[in-house]
């Protein structure tokens, strides 16, 4: 039983034995005034008369409180245990009532409205201690999710959507409407300016390599000088040629390049045979057994670097979402148009929360009450208010006493 219990119930036998001492004094004073009134001074059956009522309105408030939770003194009277007998009905009340009087939509909206939620969530999170703990939060919730999951699950849902995703795209079109961009722009002129130069620095360090391929393309009847000078001029010409095309940015041959990747581009949306060998390279592409593991694999990289930026504080993942945090908070702290968005969001999402399943939420008070046992409910009810219904039965006693004392002293003077 928890500390706060015990504390109630002995608060509970405090204020019930004072209550019973109040309806004992009036028992007490009843019987000496009523034996002395006869022979006694008048003023003893004032005394008699408020006692006498004392103890009816004691006795009538006891009788009231216990007919609450129990029968008073184990009687089969009507209308007495009403909590035990009445439990479910009252709390399908309580639960009528709650969903009138705090789920109706004006409710919601004015308690929202004036709980300031998103000013008050902003200058929270503004602090770097609250969001470093929003942080640590976040990334305890990501490692229990992301252990949950089960790898190979994961990873078929991965292969499944990736592939089909790739599958259904057409990579032509797409990729024609990309490089078209690119060749617009003119960013592909460094590609060509780099292949240029590794041509051109190609050619002139494999000179032995053209002598060769001259000499074995030369007839067998040619003569070795001949077929040397052959060379010579060829590497010279290529040479040059080279050199030309990587020092004259207006070259042929660059416009050449030019105009072939602008037709490339536009063959790709709009020439079915080149569309149709993209899908055929596509195809070949994924399924080629490397593609086939990095995409099998993808899963459980991603989730050994999530759990890694997870649990290391210093992460880059952890700073930036840490930053994030307090970033948004301090808007949310600073930007009253901020704050009027998002307080609509959470008014909006409340009241629809409350206007569609109020009866939801009701639902559980009333079935949670009917689970409960009955007199476990009515003893549990009891040790929450009963130490305050006391002061009823003190009162009673009271009020009953001078209600006695003020007939008495009317019908004497009256009557």
């Amino acid at each position: 039983m928890a500390g706060s219990e015990v504390e109630k119930r002995r608060g509970l036998r405090r204020m019930k034995t004072v209550a019973t001492g109040f309806l004992v004094a009036a028992i007490v004073v009843y019987i000496i005034a009523r034996l002395n009134e006869d022979a006694g001074p008048a003023w003893v059956g004032y005394v008699r008369a408020a006692a006498e009522a004392g103890m009816v309105g004691a006795l009538a408030d006891w009788f009231a409180v216990t007919a609450l939770f129990r029968r008073p003194l184990s009687l089969p009277i009507p209308h007495t245990a009403i909590i035990p007998n009445r439990k479910d009905a009252l709390g399908r009340s309580l639960g009528e009532f709650v969903g009138s009087n705090f789920l109706s939509e004006d409710v919601v909206r004015d308690k929202l409205g004036r709980a300031e939620i998103s000013r008050r969530a902003g200058e929270w999170l503004d602090d770097d201690e609250h969001a470093e703990r929003v942080t640590s939060e976040l990334a305890t919730a990501v490692r229990g999710a992301v252990r949950v999951l089960r790898d190979e699950d994961v990873q078929a849902v991965l292969e499944q959507i990736v592939t089909r995703k790739v599958v259904d795209q057409q990579w032509g079109p797409p990729l024609g409407r990309l490089l078209g961009q690119v060749f617009a722009d003119g960013s592909h002129h460094k590609l060509v300016d780099l292949v240029c130069d590794r041509a051109y620095d190609w050619v002139r360090d494999n000179y032995e390599t053209v002598m060769r391929v001259v000499s074995q393309r030369a007839p067998s009847w040619s003569p070795r000088f001949f077929d040397s000078l052959v060379a010579d001029k060829i590497y010279a010409e290529v040479v040059a040629f080279a050199w030309a095309v990587k020092t004259d940015p207006e070259h042929q041959m660059r416009q050449a390049v030019d105009r072939f990747l602008v037709e490339f581009a536009d063959d790709l949306q709009n020439d079915p045979a080149t569309v149709a060998k993209a899908e055929q390279i596509k195809h070949q592409v994924l399924a080629h057994p490397e593609v086939q593991n990095v995409i099998s694999s993808a899963w459980g990289t991603a989730k050994r670097m999530l759990l890694d930026a997870a649990e290391d504080p210093s992460s880059e993942l952890r700073l930036r979402v840490r930053e994030g945090l307090r970033t948004m908070g301090g808007r949310l702290a600073r930007e009253p148009e901020l704050q009027r968005k998002v307080d609509g969001w959470l008014e909006g999402a409340a009241v629809y929360v409350v206007s569609n399943y109020r009866t939801e939420l009701t639902t559980l008070i009333t079935d949670t009450v009917e689970r409960w046992d009955a007199r476990e409910t009515s003893r549990k009810i009891e040790v929450q208010v009963g130490r305050d219904l006391q002061f009823i039965r003190i009162n009673g006693t009271v009020v009953g006493a001078l209600a006695g004392l003020t007939i008495h002293t009317l019908s004497e003077l009256l009557l």
